[in-house]
Order: C-alpha cells, then structure tokens, then sequence
C-alpha cells in the first residue's frame, strides 16, 4: 500500500501509535489545532501522513508542519515532519515519510530540528545535509536543581536495570508552582516583563514588523501565528511569554512550556524561542537571567534549548559559556530547493521555535491536578484503572 494523506478518522489509531513508543497523544481538538495552522492552510497541505496497514488503520505516521518564512516583504514556505513512528511490522517505510515531506509541492525547504539519535543516519540519505551547519549537534542547558537531576538520572537507570521494582507511570518531581507576577524582577527593576497582548497593533506587533525589517530570513512570528501556537488545547498551561523592553518598545522576547519527557523525569523549562533585533545586545542575557528565575519559581530543574546557531552561541554570551553542552548527534537536518539555501533563505538561523519542540514536547502536569486526579479516582494518571 501507498502513503495517504492523514485524516480525522485516523487519530485514534496515530494516538495508538504514540503510546506505543511514550511520546504524547493528543485529544481530537488538539488534532483540529494541528490542521487549523494558518501556514499550512495557505498551501493546502497535509496535517501528515499515514501508511495503511492490511486492516487501513494507520500503521505509521509523520506529520507534516507548515511555516511561513519572510525575507523583508517575500514570503516562503518551508515544512518539518514531525513524530515519525514506524513500528517494526511497517518497517521501510520512515524513507516514504521522509520523501513526502521533502517531495511535496509549494515548499521552499524540508527539514528537521529534532531527530534522535537513532533517526539522524537516515536524513543523509534524502540529501538533507546538517543545519545549522557548525552546531546542528549542540544542545545547551543550565542546571537549575542539581539534587533533582541527579534523582532524575538515578531513578532512570533504575527503571531500566530493574523496572518492575517502581512504578514507571507514577508522576514524579512535581512542586507547586510559587506564582508569577507581570514584571520578573529580582532585587532591581527589570526590562523584562510577561507578554500577553498579542493583538494586531501591540507592542509586541510592532516588535514582529521591526524583525522582519532587520533583513534576516525569519520564521513568522506575527501575532496571528502566535496566537495561533499558544492556543494548542492539549498544553497543560499556555507558554510563558517575556518581553524585554528598551525606551518603551519590545526589543527581544522568549518563549518557554513546562515539559517533562517521561513521568519519572524531572520537570524542565523548554526555551521554545528566543530572539532580539539586531541592535539590541541585552535582551537575550536579560531575557535568560529572567528564563532561570521562572524555571525556579515553576518547579523545573533544568533549563534547555534544543536548537542554537552560531549567533545565538555569541548573543548569549556567559550564559553559553557556562552551559552544559547536551546532544552530540546531528539533530538538525535540512534540503533546500534549488537555489533557496543561497537566495533568501540564506540568512535563516533557527531557534526551536522553527522546528517542532513547540508541539512534540511532553506538558508536565501541575502538582496540584495531578494530586486531585488521584484523590478523585485512586488512580494515578498513565495506569488503567
């Protein structure tokens, strides 16, 4: 059988395919999200795509992310897959995935932000070369609870040497989060503050027209798109949205979600973006100083940010210098069209907010939903009753 484009009445057999290798599954609406991006609806292009097996459920699946990408007033559209799963009976088939990614029409790029490492060989073989070019490998996060990172890694290894000994679906590292207040300061006033208006016309708007002016390639992030992202209903809480001010205008901002790989993983604060004009040199340090002072009042241990080109590493200053250095596969692959990768696109340097970090990661619960499913019910979420 062929691939066939995704479709509504496959999610139950997708989300099976999810559980099947712990990444999470997302409710109907949450698919509906998915479809309703404004990217892929200005091309008409598949959600993703599944290969039927002999039954015509789905027995593998990618999807298929759409963006927008502007140079000054040009507009393109490049496209990441995203949750390849291909179980064992449907063996071959990640090539057909990949193709129908990279094959299909009004694409100015095909790529991936987020391959694992079992994963990363086969992009080669497509004629996806590494992306960025010097850092497609790094990783950096910063160390915010030292004794649950260690806790963290030792429960893992103890899973794994000896699983039935604990309870791998038991929510674990859970703290009540301490609040968040509109400024995130410390002892002195702080430019950063939380974002939340991102209607047309904000200040945050005239942020977005100011990046587009700066004369990079850049993924949009216009207030429709982010509107758009942090709607997703499958998110435990919304992302947490910073802006850094100078002279009364947004000149940086970041966005981060509580995430949680498994249920006995600690609770990280993934950096799904971070981004300042050019002449600004303090948004990203300040930014992150604000980043680690709200993984701390959230709960997390560690701060992450799964994608970094070669001027966020020199924007970031001591902040890089100091980070743990995480990854060391090629995690971020790309192919271009013809002549893409030296016209417009050329200047593009990715954040996660470019890949699929925004959508595949796992929410972390709260403490307290999580402690009132359980009084509820008696059972803890992940087990059958």
């Amino acid at each position: 059988m062929s691939l066939r484009p995704f479709r509504t009445e496959d999610h139950d057999a997708v989300n099976a395919l999810h559980r099947g290798v712990w990444w999470p599954e997302r409710s109907d609406a949450g698919w509906a999200w998915l479809a309703a991006n404004p990217a892929r609806l200005d091309i008409g292009a598949p959600s993703g795509w599944v290969f039927p097996g002999r039954d015509g459920q789905a027995a593998a699946f990618m999807g298929n992310l759409i963006q927008r990408v502007w140079k000054d007033d040009r507009r393109h559209h490049v496209a990441t897959g995203f949750s390849v799963i291909v179980p064992p009976a449907a063996r071959g088939q990640s090539r057909a995935l990949i193709r129908a990614v990279l094959d299909q029409p009004n694409i100015a790029a095909g790529y991936t932000l987020n391959a694992n490492p079992r994963s990363a060989p086969l992009y080669g073989r497509h004629g996806m070369s590494a992306w960025p070019h010097r850092t497609s490998a790094l990783k950096l996060s910063w160390i915010v609870d030292p004794i649950d990172c260690l806790r963290g890694r030792l429960l893992r290894e103890a899973v794994r040497r000896a699983p039935h000994l604990t309870d791998p679906y038991r929510e674990r590292f859970l703290r009540s989060e301490r609040g968040l207040s509109r400024t995130v300061a410390g002892r002195r006033p702080s430019p950063v503050s939380v974002l939340s208006d991102l209607s047309d016309g904000s200040p945050y708007d005239a942020f977005w027209r100011a990046l587009k002016a700066d004369g990079r390639a850049v993924a949009d992030r216009s207030p429709e798109i982010l509107r758009w992202r942090i709607a997703d209903p499958d998110q435990t809480d919304p992302p947490l949205l910073l802006a850094y001010m100078r002279d009364g205008a947004i000149t940086g901002y970041a966005m981060a979600m509580r995430a949680k790989a498994t249920p006995i993983d600690p609770v990280f604060l993934e950096i799904l973006d971070l981004v300042a004009l050019d002449d600004e040199p303090h948004a990203i340090p300040a930014l992150m100083r604000a980043l680690i002072d709200q993984a701390r009042a959230r709960g997390a241990a560690k701060v992450r940010l799964q994608v970094v080109h070669e001027e966020m590493q020199r924007r970031l200053g001591a902040w890089a210098i100091g980070a743990r250095h995480e990854g060391g596969w090629g995690h971020g692959h790309i192919r271009f069209r013809e002549g893409a990768e030296t016209g417009d696109l050329a200047t593009w340097s990715p954040t996660p907010f470019d890949g699929d970090h925004g959508f595949c990661q796992r929410p972390a619960p709260r403490a307290q939903a999580q402690a009132g499913v359980e009084a509820r019910t008696g059972v803890r979420p992940g087990k059958a009753a």
